[in-house]
């Protein structure tokens, strides 16, 4: 009786295991796909002299997200904006902003900005055709 047992045991471990594992795989899958830019993705980029500034696009219409980077590393008040959105983040050296939004009309401008110290360093923009 005490083999049965030690037998039952090992199989219901391997079973919780193996559900384990298949629960942290479906897991890491869902946040991959979540997380994943799609394949008809583009990624456009613009640097100036304090910054770069890239931008996941569908087309020339749709923008995915804005990501600011500053080329020397320091840290000031990023600020990601096309039309009407606009959203910033101070004390940072990137920062990137989720937009997921359709913009109609030409010409489509996807802009980033560096403030530092209350003044404005920079603004760069991407040109989406």
């Amino acid at each position: 009786m005490h083999a049965r047992q030690k037998m039952v045991r090992s199989v219901t471990s391997a079973r919780r295991r193996l559900t384990t594992v298949a629960v942290a795989l479906a897991g890491t899958c869902a946040f991959g796909l979540v997380t994943a830019v799609p394949a008809s993705a583009e990624v456009s980029t613009k640097c100036g002299t304090y910054i770069c500034v890239n931008t996941a696009h569908q087309g020339k219409d749709y923008v995915q997200d804005i990501t600011v980077t500053t080329r020397d590393g320091l840290t000031g008040t990023l600020r990601g904006f096309v039309r009407d959105y606009a959203k910033s983040a101070a004390g940072v050296s990137k920062a990137r902003f989720t937009v997921n939004r359709e913009f109609s009309g030409e010409p489509l401008l996807v802009c980033g900005g560096l403030d530092r110290g209350g003044r404005v360093i920079e603004n760069t923009c991407v040109a989406l055709s």
